[in-house]
This record gives C-alpha cells, sequence and structure tokens, in this order.
C-alpha cells in the first residue's frame, strides 16, 4: 500500500465525478484517510466507499465528504460546527479548509476515538465535544457553516438558530434508510432551501434528532 499514491488517484476519480473545488480537492489530497480507519480495512482507505468505524457508525464515502465541503462554499476565515464527530475523518477535512471547526459527538468512544486521532495528527484548530449534536452549541452560536453527517427527519431547530446569516447549512433529510442532501443558506430571518442527492447516513439520534 502506498497512501499518497491511492490518495492521489482518489482525489483524480473525485475531480472526474464532479468535484470542482481545488481547496477541497487539495484537503482530500492532504488528509491521510487510512489513520481515520480500523487497522484491519486500511487496505480500502481509499476507496470511493463508506466504511464501518465500530459502534454502528461508519466513515462516510469521500465523495459524499467532497461534496458536502463543497456546497458549503468555505472561507478560510470561517468558523465551522459539524455533527458527528465519528472518528474525527471529516473534521479533519474541513479543518484544511477553514479557521476553526467545532464538532459533536454523542458516543463517549468515539469521541475519545476521533479526539486522540486528530490530536495525534495535529489538528489544534479542531476542537471535540461529547454531547447531543441535533441541539448543536447553543453556547458557541453564529457558526458560518454547519456539516451534519447524520440523517434527520427534519432539520433540527437549534442548528438553525446557530447558522450565522449568510451562512450554509448542509444535511441528509428523510427517512431512516434513504435521504437527501438538503443545503441551507440564511438570508436574514428567510432560508432557501436547496436539494441535492440521495444518500444514507446513520441515524442523528437526540432531542432533536431520531
Amino acid at each position: 500500500m502506498n497512501p499518497d499514491l491511492e490518495r492521489q488517484n482518489l482525489v483524480n476519480l473525485l475531480a472526474q465525478e464532479g468535484i470542482r473545488d481545488p481547496r477541497v480537492l487539495q484537503a482530500l489530497g492532504e488528509v491521510p484517510r487510512h489513520s481515520f480507519i480500523p487497522r484491519d480495512l486500511r487496505h480500502r482507505a481509499y476507496e470511493n466507499n463508506a466504511l464501518p468505524i465500530g459502534f454502528e457508525q461508519t466513515i462516510s464515502q469521500p465523495f459524499v465528504v467532497a461534496h458536502m465541503a463543497e456546497v458549503l462554499q468555505l472561507r478560510a476565515s470561517d468558523r465551522v460546527l459539524e455533527i458527528g464527530t465519528g472518528s474525527g475523518y471529516h473534521a479533519a477535512v474541513l479543518a484544511r479548509l477553514v479557521t476553526e471547526v467545532h464538532t459533536v459527538e454523542r458516543l463517549p468512544e468515539l469521541h475519545e476515538l476521533g479526539t486522540q486521532i486528530l490530536e495525534e495528527l495535529g489538528y489544534h484548530n479542531v476542537y471535540t465535544h461529547l454531547g447531543d449534536g441535533s441541539l448543536g452549541l447553543p453556547e458557541k452560536p453564529h457558526f458560518n457553516a454547519i456539516s451534519v453527517t447524520a440523517a434527520a427527519e427534519r432539520v433540527p431547530p437549534s442548528l438553525l438558530a446557530q447558522l450565522a446569516n449568510g451562512g450554509r447549512l448542509v444535511i441528509p433529510v428523510g427517512e431512516r434508510g434513504s435521504q437527501i442532501l438538503e443545503i441551507i443558506t440564511r438570508h436574514g430571518d428567510k432560508l432557501e432551501h436547496q436539494r441535492s442527492f440521495g444518500v444514507r447516513f446513520v441515524p442523528l439520534l437526540g432531542e432533536e434528532g431520531w
């Protein structure tokens, strides 16, 4: 296994499949996805597939990670909230694109794992939090972007309340087995809704989730 070569091949594939933002492609090319995957699956780290990370959770498909980052239209100065830390891969990609990432995980075991991996790899602009992701981080409101990596039946009101003016939120919305990625942009008191493509995420559990 040559991780650098396999990672570049993955980036080339993502570009062929429609990812256009050069900053997003560069971020995917810099983050060592194999470091966020259990050892027995590391030989599959650079497949364009979701993979299990334990505790009935997954690390998202690279194309979906890239697409979610791209539709957020991130700027280097942004503060981002991620819901669903998992093993930390998505947060690491976001950390390459913005100034500050806050990520929330409800499972203590994954919170500990994700925090450890991110710290070991030197992602010092990622702040991990243990808690109910459906409620976000009400003590740190007004994020420029919010990325939700778990599926909800509806968009949690608490997350919308924490989105800054001009900010964007991306979330899979639908039933437990099938969802559509929704992109929501705040224009003052108005919310603009767009729909992307079909996805399948683990459910967002919590007070404003399932």
